[in-house]
């Protein structure tokens, strides 16, 4: 298929400028998966990229579709295009986690699409800020330069900014309740993302022990993982109570069970395969997981987390499925 070289969110973008039908970026979407994840998991994983899946991710995002318009000028249009480029299925995790979630409670409607792309903004946001020389001086992102690189670094605060305000924009503007704006506001700010970094930075070249490691994920990670996975519950109006504690139980265990794999790969794979510098956090004197156990120790603590995540879905019964494979998605991953 002629549009199979572009990545989704390419084909995206291209028909937020009505370059491409909305069937025609489907299609070539599905098209693609393939690639994006890999054999055998590609073809396990049937059951999350599954075309309904996809159709809504396509919707959800179209509404990023909105902050690509001509009127922000070539450079900064630019650079928000290459900052939200070429995902594959592991940095799309926190957006299918939102969909997956309100699978799991019933949610039918276009405010689950908006609160997963407004979660993807707020973490293309992350990833862009991330890069940058001040915080981890990273020079690829999914295999090509980053925007600081391909731009400046100006522009890529500016991106960031961008995106972070986007998101509680798309929201508000989608029926968001004033608990969903605060649940991403909380998740991004200082008792969340911004919080996490904060540790991590201050953290660099010291040992920690593992409760204070757990601590930095769970307010870095982490919580963008239970906003994906709350908001996602929340926007198919589920209430207070044992249900909602389960999908946040969930989701506390798969972040952890994440960055346990993010450590992990990080020290075995290659750049090629993981799309970034591989080894910068053992060169940068990082606190991670590899420091306090073995990778054969850190593997077998991952699968615990998920097997905990699992058990905490179990009384969803077949509406948790597409929890239960990303969970496992995220043990098998190798980027």
């Amino acid at each position: 298929m002629v549009f199979a070289t572009f990545s989704v969110t390419q084909m995206v973008s291209m028909a937020s400028f009505g370059l491409l039908t909305r069937e025609r970026v489907l299609e070539s979407a599905i098209a693609v998966v393939p690639t994006m994840i890999g054999v055998p998991l590609g073809v396990r994983l049937g059951r999350i990229v599954s075309r309904e899946l996809f159709d809504k991710i396509i919707l959800g995002g179209l509404l990023l579709g909105a902050i690509w318009s001509p009127c922000v000028g070539p450079t900064l249009g630019g650079a928000l295009a290459l900052a939200a480029r070429g995902k594959g299925l592991a940095e799309a995790g926190a957006t299918m986690l939102a969909f997956a979630a309100g699978e799991a409670v019933g949610a039918d409607n276009p405010l689950t699409e908006a609160a997963a792309s407004a979660v993807e903004l707020i973490h293309v946001d992350s990833l862009t800020h991330d890069d940058l020389p001040v915080m981890d001086d990273d020079d690829l992102r999914r295999g090509k330069p980053t925007c600081h690189v391909q731009y400046d670094e100006a522009t890529a605060l500016l991106v960031g900014d961008a995106l972070h305000s986007a998101a509680f924009e798309l929201l508000a503007h989608a029926g968001g309740s004033a608990e969903m704006l605060v649940l991403l506001a909380r998740a991004a700010g200082s008792r969340g993302m911004c919080g996490g970094q904060a540790v991590d930075l201050a953290s660099t070249g010291q040992d920690l022990e593992l409760a204070k490691l757990e601590f930095m994920h769970i307010h870095k990670t982490g919580a963008l993982i239970r906003a994906a996975v709350l908001l996602g519950a929340l926007s198919g109006g589920e209430p207070a109570g044992a249900r909602l504690e389960a999908l946040e139980r969930y989701a506390k265990c798969v972040g952890l069970a994440f960055q346990v794999m993010d450590d992990v790969l990080d020290a075995e794979a290659d750049t090629a395969t993981l799309g970034k510098t591989a080894g910068k956090d053992a060169a940068q004197g990082k606190a991670t997981y590899l420091t306090l156990m073995t990778v054969k120790d850190a593997r077998g603590y991952a699968r615990e987390l998920v097997g905990d995540g699992l058990a905490a879905i179990a009384p969803f019964g077949v509406a948790a499925l597409r929890l239960g494979d990303i969970a496992r998605f995220i043990i098998e991953r190798q980027y």
